[in-house]
């Protein structure tokens, strides 16, 4: 891979903010890649090199479960299992699972400039059965026994998500509420009928899950080698029509046909005017306690198998919850509803040996919310996207507590670029005269002549007093809108930006390289270049 390679990270989560360090926040489809969208192969490993040669320590992420609605990582049937669209095809060839030959694929695929959801799963689909039928066939048995035991020791989510997904594809798609009653009630007999039924389809799935852990262990293994730490992120809720939901239906706020009494989402703000209707269900806080909030507990810990640190998103949500009646058209007519967060928090913070997480306090914050944060440690975010509106004063860097996380932006803001340059509507002048004086007032604070403003910003978030700064690699790229991940509140054409190949400079990564030097933001140690490690075994 030829980059420069650190030594091995030695980390424990404690006090992850232990020093001064920075990221880069980059989803693993986003990546280049020959299949439609990015995942777990070289190109992975060559980011990671990358990062190290920027003077990086961080590589966030969003969440890496199977996508929902839109293609939405934030909406996952499971929040436990990985996305089997990040397997890396390529891995699966070098270890014997897969013939090369199946790998030609259509030349739109490698040339696509944004992500092909579609496209990728139609060429994906055939290449991993074929993986699954080699595997039975010829897998030696020390690598079955390596599956048996995966699958052992994740009994208590695999179990039921292969049985979700095998019996939700056996009723061509339907949502489990429109199952027949003994299955959709989890009636014992006729969950181990569907079992001994589906017995293939639910080893095929299993054994997506067994590879992807597999090559999400090497990559993590890589970074650390380069002392690169992954962040992660976790959403508060769940789908409905899940594998979550589907398996623990006591403790959603639900009807007796298991359909959402109220759902969630946010009160206007400064993401959408009409607030944020999510149509997740809602948790039975009460139920959850009353088991010492295992679910919530067992959902962390698999995060945290994965990732060394995790953001916590919408951490409002511990403190309360803005709930919609079920079948609102919007999050306006909404209420808060209280959650017991300080005892959950410290129910999982003795049951994990510490509360390794980042809280996203964006939003409408409460006194209450940041008490919670602080009473437990745990930072906060800062967004330079938001600091230059008069509301948002907190966001302004010399504001900042040390102890919190700097970003210039976030999946679900506009780039820096396409900020700075954007326009409000016309007919509506106070609002494109706020605009006008923000952006003013942003390239005023941060200096500079102008130019390579996104670089201006950049180097504001570096030598803020923020122990974590990261920044979106949009934003290092100097983009426009057209980078952008996400808008809230649109049900179409999000997740789908990718970096090329050619973008990822030896002059970028020097560039930041030498911004971490100057802001005393480089990693503690390093040592010679080397090469990526290669395991025989499938």
């Amino acid at each position: 891979m030829g980059s420069a390679r650190r030594q091995t990270v030695n980390f424990d989560g404690r006090d992850w903010l232990d020093r001064r360090s920075s990221g880069v926040l980059l989803h693993p489809t986003s990546l280049p890649g020959p299949f439609g969208v990015g995942d777990l192969g070289p190109e992975a490993y060559r980011f990671a090199d990358f990062l190290a040669r920027a003077g990086q320590s961080w590589w966030q992420m969003l969440p890496v479960s199977p996508p929902g609605g839109g293609n939405s990582p934030y909406d996952s049937p499971s929040s436990f299992a990985g996305s089997w669209l990040l397997i890396s095809l390529e891995e699966l060839a070098r270890v014997g699972w897969v013939d090369r030959l199946w790998l030609n694929h259509p030349r739109s695929l490698a040339s696509a400039e944004r992500a092909l959801y579609a496209d990728a799963i139609a060429f994906r689909m055939p290449v991993l059965r074929q993986a699954y039928s080699r595997f039975q066939e010829k897998a030696p048995g020390r690598e079955r026994e390596r599956f048996r035991a995966f699958v052992r020791g994740n009994a208590d989510w695999l179990s039921d998500y292969a049985l979700y997904v095998s019996v939700k594809q056996s009723f061509g798609g339907l949502p489990w509420t429109q199952w027949p009653k003994p299955l959709r009630t989890r009636q014992r007999a006729s969950l181990r009928e569907a079992r001994r039924a589906l017995a293939n389809e639910i080893g095929y799935h299993e054994f997506l899950q067994y590879q992807f852990d597999r090559q999400w262990s090497m990559l993590r293994a890589y970074c650390h080698e380069r002392g690169i730490r992954l962040l992660g992120d976790i959403p508060m809720f769940v789908k409905h029509d899940g594998a979550d939901t589907w398996a623990n239906q006591r403790l959603f706020n639900l009807d007796g046909a298991g359909q959402p009494r109220v759902t969630a989402g946010v009160p206007p703000d400064y993401f959408s005017r009409s607030g944020q209707l999510w149509g997740n269900p809602v948790y039975r806080w009460k139920a959850l306690k009353r088991i010492g909030y295992a679910w919530w507990i067992a959902k962390l810990r698999r995060a945290l198998q994965r990732f060394d640190v995790v953001r916590l998103d919408h951490f409002i949500g511990f403190h309360r919850v803005w709930q919609v009646p079920a079948g609102a058209k919007t999050a306006k007519k909404g209420r808060f509803v209280g959650v017991p967060g300080a005892d959950f928090l410290a129910h999982a913070g003795r049951a994990l040996g510490g509360l390794p997480f980042l809280a996203e306090d964006l939003g409408i914050v409460t006194p209450q919310v940041h008490a919670l944060r602080d009473r437990f440690r745990l930072p906060g975010m800062r967004v330079l996207a938001f600091a230059f509106d008069s509301r948002t004063s907190d966001h302004q860097p010399h504001r900042y507590p040390r102890r919190t996380v700097v970003y210039t932006g976030t999946h679900d803001n506009d780039t820096m670029v396409g900020w700075l340059s954007a326009r409000s509507p016309e007919k509506n002048a106070g609002a494109a005269r706020a605009l006008r004086e923000a952006q003013a007032r942003a390239l005023r604070y941060a200096g500079g002549d102008g130019k390579e403003a996104h670089w201006a910003l950049i180097r504001l978030a570096l030598m803020s007093v923020a122990d974590l700064a990261v920044t979106p690699l949009q934003d290092m790229l100097g983009l426009g809108s057209e980078g952008r991940m996400n808008i809230p509140g649109t049900p179409s054409g999000n997740w789908e930006w990718r970096v090329r190949s050619d973008q990822l400079s030896a002059s970028l990564a020097e560039r930041m390289a030498q911004l971490c030097a100057d802001y005393e933001r480089v990693p503690v140690s390093t040592s010679r270049p080397g090469r990526r490690k290669q395991r025989s075994e499938g």
